[in-house]
């Protein structure tokens, strides 16, 4: 087979700043994921990962800067940035928050800190309906008070904030597209939708997970051409054939016109991801062609874009 085609403090604005010029490799993106217990920590850092950031959650704050220098290692080079869930599982969390911040400023670092909160009967229902205890209910407190207690022990930290989301009246869509409108940028100006383009044969089946799928068997087949049948859609031969069709260039053409008009619809509505399946009789020829150049295409047009070929070998 021939060779494929190659396919907390206060930071102005949402510039996230690196780390110390003494170890840095790159410029780490830190932001710490707070606020009152309930109020979306949880679906944020959902977001953030999904974002390709590094997250952990229930993180105890003195690791903060332990973690935020892991950043620096080559191997983490693929993820945007690192997000970290606190929050008042730590007994001496406003303490230890407090030293992390003052640790990683002196070492260049200077997360952005976002606080998430909501009106207290919204917190309480939403207690209500996961039967989960909040964190100072274990100092004898009930629900509400441990709710206002809270509020109040965090108030300072939600003065630092760079970022205060309420959620009382946010689906999960909502607080989504609110992250997503803030964080999704980056030097790269990748978007925040992920695509993942699948080529497959309809003899083997219909991807299931496929949110659009398209038959391109109307195509010219190079099966029939005896020195493209053991050649795939990765090989220029057969990729050269697909494509001398008007057809298969028109089909490309709308195909991505298509698909350029509605990934920033479906990203604005906080979608996240979304796979495209191209299918011809065995998933080898035409459906392999046509994937490889969707994907590249999407990658040129900033979307990071996977590639898989299900029924390659089989076809």
């Amino acid at each position: 087979m021939n060779t494929p085609h190659a396919p907390c403090r206060k930071p102005s604005g949402a510039d996230l700043t690196g780390v110390g010029s003494e170890t840095a490799t790159r410029a780490v993106q830190v932001c710490i994921v707070t606020g009152l217990s309930g109020a979306g920590k949880s679906t944020a850092l959902q977001v953030f990962e999904d974002l390709r950031y590094f997250t952990v959650d229930g993180l105890p704050a003195s690791l903060a800067p332990e973690m935020a220098g892991m950043m620096e290692r080559s191997s983490m080079s693929h993820f945007r940035g690192i997000a970290l869930g606190m929050d008042m599982r730590q007994s001496n969390f406003l303490d230890e928050i407090n030293d992390a911040l003052s640790v990683m400023a002196a070492r260049g670092i200077r997360p952005l800190l976002l606080f998430l909160e909501a009106e207290a009967q919204v917190l309480m229902r939403r207690y209500a309906t996961t039967r989960r205890p909040h964190p100072l209910e274990r100092e004898g407190m009930g629900l509400e008070a441990a709710l206002a207690a809270e509020r109040n022990r965090l108030r300072v930290l939600r003065e630092m904030a760079d970022l205060v989301i309420d959620t009382s009246r946010f689906s999960i869509h909502d607080l989504r597209r609110s992250i997503q409108k803030r964080w999704s940028g980056n030097k790269e100006n990748l978007r925040a939708i992920r695509v993942n383009v699948i080529s497959f044969g309809f003899k083997y089946g219909v991807p299931r997970e496929a949110d659009m799928v398209f038959d391109l068997r109307f195509l010219s087949n190079p099966y029939f051409v005896e020195d493209l049948r053991p050649l795939c859609g990765k090989d220029k031969a057969v990729s050269d054939y697909v494509f001398a069709s008007a057809s298969a260039v028109e089909f490309r053409k709308k195909l991505l016109d298509l698909l350029l008009f509605i990934l920033p619809l479906m990203e604005a509505e906080g979608r996240y991801r979304v796979t495209i399946a191209v299918g011809c009789t065995g998933g080898r020829h035409r459906s392999v062609a046509m994937a490889e150049e969707l994907a590249q295409a999407l990658r040129q047009a900033d979307y990071p874009a996977s590639l898989e070929h299900r029924h390659l070998e089989l076809g």
